[in-house]
């Protein structure tokens, strides 16, 4: 319990830009701020944030609060819990005694797997540093590629024992943690709502195995600093006939692997000052480069790069530079997420080490001052690579040579802004020595498919609501052959066909101005069909269930005040 003083001075310390910095840009916009939401897809900033009023809001989700609400939201807190989480972002001392083990299993799901997380990763960590297999084995092994420390600490990296008398699932009964938090519930429909931190499994005779026995462990924190889950990896002498090197924490309701970076919660401050985040691949990547000095950057975790990590960099920074490993494979293997980056407007350039190296690898035959020049010096815009590697190796061979106009041009094609398109093309053509012309239509024939890809996607949509049952708006007229003593219920549109026909106007008018409402400033301002249909269903309380009518209806709120734009394209 957090006394009623204790609150207030929590409340009046949590400023709004300073919490919601730790998550977003934020770029002046009058006397507010604003930036990219973090509670959807948002590619032009709809986020605003209120000094003066100590709130924000966005205006084509309608998500936001005050800095309690934010981070309840953000982090999926309960209000105590979002008050503990700000007092020590502000070092304001609670004074609360220890659990009790009643108290620990009545805390909520999500709470309960985060506490046991972080009760793990200080058992790792212990094993490591302080047991004779823990030093022997897993020290040696960090030692062993190079890492001081002071890395090891800074990343809270640990160790799990392959023994049966020495457990962490036993330890952790003992302490009190339920085993339905030890062990993951999968549910196989939704992976993502799986209760469980999977940290044990349950063998058939019902005694419990430690998940991730015999590995060194990598914690892997959420933006704000919690542990969602782990990643584990099996040590070099014993990799032989194991099929899976690197082992990771389930799915569930705290931890999505796609969803996660390795390294944004120790990388957020230092991507924010250099106004550039670098992308590699692998837990020991990251760590070799903060060790070098270069603390802006994050791992995908050996996943291919999702949607949803891109928008964890994204609102921190635009711009991104990619580390390769120095073949071919791995640059083709990655040109669909270096593609996914360049659709979300981001500024996407490449860094090729040479062959046979990877970051970790690099680091250790270089000085910091010498790996530092070298990630300075030899960054280059992807496309330019595309141009420029790819035609000195095929140079001469014009059906090699078309296959390369296309390949550029379908990324060029993604690239939202067409400012930066044109300058794109007209890099290419130089790069490729062909009229610039002949790169511009590649790219139009490029954007014509996937506006056609758009338009199916729609069409395909309509299809399914205009077949579903058709309800009548009105009470029945009963025919000739009917008896009034038969009652007939009354029938009102479906769901399904409400949001068909919110979608058709939408595409017909959301970027058509509904009506004038003032600003805080007291200055008139228009408001979009699209903006007042938003704020409608926020101010009711609706949620629309279907996802391409959500889809659209934030494309026009986004996009509804700049010139030329019309719903309809």
């Amino acid at each position: 319990m957090i006394d009623r003083i204790t609150v207030d001075k929590i409340l009046d310390a949590a400023n709004i830009v300073d919490v919601v910095s730790d998550f977003v840009t934020l770029k002046r916009a009058g006397s507010n701020l604003k930036g990219l939401c973090p509670f959807h897809d948002d590619r032009t900033p709809s986020f605003m944030v209120s000094p003066a009023r100590n709130y924000c809001k966005c205006f084509a989700c309608g998500e936001g609060g005050s800095p309690v609400g934010f981070i309840m939201k953000h982090e999926q807190l309960s209000y105590p819990d979002a008050l503990r989480y700000l007092a020590k972002k502000y070092g304001i001392k609670i004074e609360e005694k220890e659990l009790t083990q009643e108290e620990i299993q009545s805390r909520g799901d999500r709470e309960s797997m985060f506490i046991l997380n972080e009760w793990a990763r200080d058992w790792f960590k212990k094993e490591l540093w302080e047991t004779p297999d823990g030093k022997a084995i897993g020290l040696a092994y960090f030692r062993g590629r190079g890492f001081r420390d002071d890395i090891l600490e800074k990343f809270q990296v640990g160790f799990c024992p392959d023994s049966r008398k020495h457990s962490l699932s036993a330890d952790a009964l003992k302490e009190g943690y339920q085993e339905r938090y030890l062990v993951n519930n999968a549910n196989e429909m939704e992976p993502r709502l799986s209760i469980g931190t999977g940290l044990s499994i349950k063998k058939d005779k019902g005694d419990l195995r430690d998940r991730f026995y015999g590995r060194v462990i990598w914690p892997i924190y959420t933006a704000s600093g919690r542990v969602a889950g782990f990643g584990g990896r099996v040590l070099d002498a014993a990799t032989k006939g194991v099929a899976v090197k690197y082992l990771n924490s389930p799915e569930s309701i705290i931890y999505s692997k796609r969803k996660e970076l390795f390294g944004l919660f120790q990388a957020r401050q230092a991507i924010r000052k250099a106004d550039l985040c670098y992308l590699v691949e692998g837990y020991t990547d990251v760590m070799a480069m903060h060790q070098q000095g270069v603390e802006n950057v994050v791992a995908s975790s050996g996943t291919a790069l999702t949607p949803e990590q891109i928008r964890l960099i994204h609102r921190i920074t635009n711009n991104i530079t990619v580390i390769f490993d120095g073949d071919d494979a791995g640059i083709h293997a990655s040109e669909r997420g270096i593609d996914m980056l360049l659709a979300e407007g981001m500024n996407v350039k490449l860094l090729l080490l040479p062959d046979g190296d990877d970051p970790d690898s690099f680091a250790q035959k270089h000085t910091a001052t010498e790996y530092q020049q070298y990630l300075q010096e030899n960054q280059v815009d992807f496309i330019t690579y595309k141009a420029t590697h790819a035609i000195g190796a095929k140079k001469g061979d014009p059906d090699a040579e078309e296959r390369l106009i296309h390949n550029v041009a379908e990324s060029i094609a993604v690239i939202p802004d067409e400012i930066k398109r044109t300058i794109y093309i007209r890099h290419a053509a130089q790069q490729l020595n062909m009229p610039e012309r002949l790169i511009d239509a590649a790219v139009r024939t490029q954007m014509g498919k996937l506006n056609e890809e758009k338009q199916k996607e729609l069409e395909r949509a309509q299809r399914e609501a205009q077949n579903q049952p058709q309800t009548q708006d009105f009470p029945h007229v009963l025919d000739e052959k009917e008896s009034i003593s038969t009652p007939r219920p009354l029938t009102f549109p479906s769901k399904e066909t409400g949001e068909a026909s919110l979608a058709q106007m939408i595409i017909r008018h959301g970027e058509k101005v509904m009506c004038y409402i003032e600003d805080e400033n007291k200055q008139e301002v228009p408001l979009s069909v699209a903006e007042y249909i938003s704020l409608s269903l926020q101010d009711d309380n609706i949620s629309l269930q279907s996802s391409l009518c959500q889809m659209l209806l934030q494309e026009a709120v986004e996009n509804a005040h700049k010139p030329n734009f019309h719903a309809e394209q």
